[in-house]
């Protein structure tokens, strides 16, 4: 059958000078941000925050983060052999018991949801091999979330080099095992190590389907590129990771996801972006504009960023900074933001102290802090 584009029509809701100024205005009123300005806009510290004084941070206590990594020992030290990581970072990624709940209390998390940490499944080539590793890492999971209920939920770590037996691991770890969704850590590579696989491509339709069936949310994790695709980072390789290549890695692949007519054909899927949105809002309204100037087409019935806004959900994991915060707020609303740290690659303390005191409105803190997680996952 012959693929169908439909020409876009203009970005949504086009900016003038006035309505800008409106709409800034009231977003800054609802924030609670003094008429002398955010400190932080003249600091260089990356990790200062802007601060309110009189909201009462003990309220709360009882947080939901929802991208908090574990590993198994015989993945991690696999992945990362060789990267002289200290013997703590390795017993808090594999610890699911005292280590992990001492951290949680001490950043006052009361659940979390833990993920495979990056590329796991992803990064195994052998279709039968990752098939049975992701099942593995499930059910470890399941049997050490059944020791602190209470605490603990579980995304699936999925086959995603088979698109089926992906589907059918979804179904058995929500229905059997009592998941609340999935994280997959990008591209997987399918059959050979320099394969690079998108889930736009055609194959992934029925996976979707299944993911829209079950009615739960996909989180789209990071990884770093290959080796073959890493052209733009040559001489400066720490550029190909959590410092910038995570993000331009990661944005691809969802823009992908939203140009291919995915979010038209199954509406009601939910994708979760963490990171503040991996850069994506901060540049969608370019990127849809860009689209309509340049008469693009694309299988999409809507601007790219209504998809963003009606399809998507974004964690404060690993990115806590109040401009980038606002500027999220500002293009999908507080009620799709969710709180979440990046344990144990960042610290519980730092992420909860930058929450309970940055310059938004108390609504929205307790919105973000567990509010929307309860109600996207039905906690």
């Amino acid at each position: 059958m012959a693929k169908v584009y439909m020409k876009q029509s203009a970005p949504e809701n086009p900016i003038t000078r006035r309505n800008f100024i409106e709409l800034a205005s009231a977003t800054l009123a609802s924030a609670g941000f003094a008429a002398k300005g955010n400190a932080e806009t003249s600091s260089r510290d990356p990790h200062s925050a802007a601060f309110v004084g009189d909201f009462d941070a003990s309220s709360l206590h009882g947080k939901i983060a929802l991208e908090e990594h574990f590993a198994l020992a015989e993945v991690f030290d696999h992945n990362h052999a060789g990267k002289n990581l200290p013997p703590a970072f390795r017993s808090q990624i594999l610890d699911l018991d005292e280590i992990r709940l001492a951290e949680m209390d001490r950043g006052g998390l009361e659940l979390c949801i833990l993920s495979l940490d990056s590329p796991g499944i992803q990064g195994v080539p052998d279709t039968s091999e990752a098939i049975s590793l992701a099942r593995r890492a499930n059910d470890h999971l399941a049997q050490n979330i059944a020791k602190n209920p209470k605490r603990f939920r579980g995304f699936a770590a999925l086959p995603m080099q088979d698109p089926q037996a992906a589907a059918q691991e979804l179904t058995r770890c929500v229905r059997e095992l009592g998941f609340v969704g999935a994280l997959v850590n990008g591209f997987s590579q399918v059959g050979a190590a320099d394969s690079v696989v998108y889930y736009d491509l055609p194959q992934y339709r029925p996976f979707w389907a299944t993911v829209q069936d079950l009615d739960v949310p996909f989180y789209l994790h990071p990884r770093r590129p290959l080796e073959t695709g890493m052209r733009a980072y040559e001489g400066h390789a720490w550029l190909a990771g959590a410092p910038w290549g995570f993000a331009v890695e990661t944005s691809i692949h969802a823009l992908r996801l939203m140009g291919s007519g995915l979010f038209d054909e199954y509406p009601r899927l939910k994708i979760i972006l963490g990171h503040l949105g991996e850069g994506i809002p901060h540049g969608i309204w370019r990127t849809d504009n860009r689209i309509y100037r340049g008469s693009i087409s694309l299988k999409t019935q809507r601007p790219l960023a209504s998809y963003l806004r009606e399809n998507c959900y974004i964690t404060t994991s690993g990115n806590f900074r109040t401009q980038a915060l606002t500027n999220v707020i500002l293009e999908i609303g507080a009620d799709r933001v969710l709180y979440s740290v990046d344990y144990p690659f960042e610290d519980v303390v730092e992420a909860q102290t930058w929450l309970d005191h940055c310059a938004i409105s108390d609504a929205d803190r307790i919105k973000i802090a567990r509010g929307n997680a309860q109600k996207l996952f039905h906690l």
